[in-house]
């Protein structure tokens, strides 16, 4: 059996497979294609649709047979929330699963940190890899529950009344598709027509719309009210929160962000102007990797001056994750090329040390090779299983997104010397949002 820390992943065995979550929690999973994404309504596996193609949930139960998942499907994400609908899972006990194989063989246990305030907990994932599959362990925590994850993997769950632990099983849910990119039909109003502004620009320039998302909306007013008390544009209130920790705060994880903090516009127009006259501003407006926003605004009442905040992101998704890890493993590897060295192999026991430092750093909000604890990088990767026996280790934070961090390291002596040393052969990626910095990369490197 294998003991599993976030970010670790582990091959499976073939036939069918049993992820229990024993407790007072209800289990659910999503059915992704490659690119993150659900197919539509029956790809949510919940307890009013306990039964999709190679998914059956019975009670805390989730039973996978992957040769049986609908054409196309390459993930199952499973989540937890609390059997009495909108309770913290820090009011609970740690939620822990069970994998076992067809014949009742343990295969895997994965205990993760348990979450605060925090209504849902992003577990654990099932995805394809070549002809087999595997188990990574995730450990991710959602403040929005499970109509937040949905609205995240591109559906939209809308209930009808809330159920009671003991109807929900019989009482229906209406569940409605959502374009990815576009407004959901639960998306929180916009009574400035603040959104319609910005999606009428952006369409004048070929960019997608984005989505309103209530998490977004909730970290803008937060830190727009923040700033108007304190009479200033800044990233950090008086109390020390920045605003990408108020985005932490919600329960929006996300790969990539940005914001506008800006004082003085007195309506929607007069902001959306501002931000088109200035180069990066609407450089960061118009960006279309951004999917869904946020935009608030807060009047100080002593001068009478409006402060608005602005909120754009693209969700982390377990894809998402893999797609910015092999990323930056691809750059790192381009400037090796080009120093005439080997290229490095990923490492799965680098990477698991990697994305939880990272985790770490932004979890505890703190920047430093050591950790508080006192632990180094060839401790982690010791932990993580790594038996190399020279590890270096390069982090970053602040960087929006995996070229701009590995050109930070390259413009950085003595990061550019760890990714072109010849010594090193293998490579492992951490990356987390969130905390002071906003984002936070690691670059584990293994001989």
């Amino acid at each position: 059996m294998s003991e599993l820390v976030p970010g670790a992943n582990l091959p499976l065995p073939d036939g069918a497979l049993t992820l229990r979550v024993p407790g007072p929690f209800d289990v659910s999973a999503l059915i992704t294609d490659e690119s993150g994404r659900t197919g539509g309504d029956a790809d949510f596996v919940f307890y009013n649709q306990p039964d999709a193609p190679g998914v059956r949930l019975r009670g805390d139960t989730l039973t996978v047979e992957p040769a049986l998942l609908r054409a196309g499907a390459r993930r199952v994400t499973l989540a937890v929330t609390a059997a009495e609908p909108g309770t913290p899972l820090g009011r609970l006990p740690a939620a822990t699963l069970h994998v076992t194989d067809r014949l009742g063989r343990t295969v895997a246990r994965f205990a993760p940190p348990r979450p605060q305030t925090e209504t849902l907990l992003l577990l654990s994932e099932l995805y394809r890899r070549g002809t087999g599959w595997k188990l990574r362990a995730i450990g991710q925590g959602y403040a929005d529950g499970l109509a937040g994850l949905a609205r995240d993997f591109g559906l939209d769950v809308i209930e009808d009344r809330q159920p009671s632990p003991a109807s929900r099983d019989t009482v229906p849910s209406r569940r409605t598709a959502v374009a990815p990119g576009r407004p959901s039909p639960a998306a929180p109003p916009d009574p400035d027509g603040l959104i319609g502004l910005v999606n009428s620009a952006r369409a004048r320039s070929g960019r997608q719309p984005v989505a309103p998302d209530s998490r977004l909306a909730s970290a803008a007013l937060a830190h727009a009210t923040a700033m108007a008390d304190a009479g200033r544009p800044t990233g950090e209130s008086r109390d020390g929160v920045s605003v990408h920790q108020r985005i932490s705060a919600t329960g929006f994880a996300y790969v990539t962000v940005g914001e506008h903090l800006v004082a003085g516009p007195r309506t929607p127009a007069e902001f959306v102007d501002y931000c088109l006259r200035t180069e990066e501003a609407r450089r960061t407006l118009l960006d279309p990797t951004f999917t869904h926003a946020g935009l608030a605004r807060a009047r100080d009442p002593r001068d009478g001056n409006t402060y608005w905040t602005a909120l754009w992101a693209r969700p982390l998704t377990p894809a998402e994750l893999t797609r910015t890890q092999a990323e930056v493993v691809d750059l790192t590897n381009r400037e090796r090329t080009r120093a005439g060295l080997r290229p490095l192999a990923a490492d799965p026991h680098l990477a698991t040390a990697a994305q939880a430092y990272s985790t770490d750093m932004a979890a505890r909000d703190f920047y430093a090779h050591t950790s508080p604890e006192g632990t180094q990088p060839w401790d982690r990767a010791a932990a993580a299983g790594s038996r190399r026996r020279t590890i270096g280790e390069n982090i970053a934070c602040g960087q929006r997104s995996a070229a701009e961090v590995v050109d930070g390291w390259m413009n950085s002596p003595r990061h550019r010397a760890n990714i072109l040393k010849a010594d090193f052969t293998h490579i492992g990626v951490g990356f987390a949002g969130g905390g002071r910095a906003g984002t936070y990369w690691t670059q584990l490197f293994g001989a």
